[in-house]
């Protein structure tokens, strides 16, 4: 028997209220320090009622980094669409677009999921380079065209060095060592990247 619409939309309102609220506890303080208690307490919810939206501390995080990347494909799909005809432009925003969101995730969090829950962590660097090489490959295509980015240098290359760089540091371990937040991570990477292959760094 299917549930009634009003408590279909009753219950997602409810769940997406557990993510907010998780989402903010988790990434700051990381996986192990927040308790599923802790969540419910703040939300005045009872633990019922949040086992029945997500049956374990792993399923909300899960559902946390699905609506994270959701974010973030739909800031970078948008992004594309507004800056299709400025390269140069697209790929400040771009750049941007990265911190902002990177900035929500501290060190913690990386360290714990990396820790706790390996094969989750996988799933986020699979989706991570799956993001790299679409939007910022397309940019640098586009970027080749206009002789914006340097031509010299196949932009698959580009990209696979990029992801190779993402790959050795942005790890719990490296950026532990390094004492790099993720957004200085992720933005040092990038900007680094992007000198090296804009054309107007290089003799013509």
């Amino acid at each position: 028997m299917k549930m009634p619409i009003d408590k279909v939309l009753s219950h997602r309102s409810s769940a997406n209220r557990v993510i907010r609220a998780a989402r903010k506890q988790f990434f700051t303080h990381g996986f192990r320090t927040v308790r599923m208690d802790d969540i419910a307490a703040e939300l005045g919810m009872s633990k019922k009622t949040l086992y029945a939206h997500f049956p374990s501390k792993t399923a909300l995080v899960q559902a946390i980094m699905q609506e994270k990347f959701s974010e973030v494909e739909a800031d970078l799909t948008r992004l594309k669409s507004t800056n299709e005809q400025n390269v140069e432009t697209a790929l400040r925003n771009l750049l941007d677009c990265v911190q902002r969101h990177t900035a929500e995730i501290q060190p913690p969090f990386v360290r714990d999921i990396g820790r706790e829950l390996p094969e989750l962590f996988q799933v986020i660097e699979k989706r991570r380079r799956n993001l790299i090489r679409h939007h910022f490959g397309e940019l640098f295509e586009q970027g080749q065209k206009t002789r914006l980015i340097r031509n010299d240098i196949p932009v698959y290359l580009i990209i696979e060095i990029l992801l190779g760089a993402v790959q050795t540091i942005m790890n719990p371990p490296k950026l532990a060592e390094l004492g790099l937040t993720v957004e200085a991570g992720y933005v040092s990477i990038i900007r680094t990247i992007l000198e090296g292959a804009l054309h107007n760094q290089h003799t013509r």
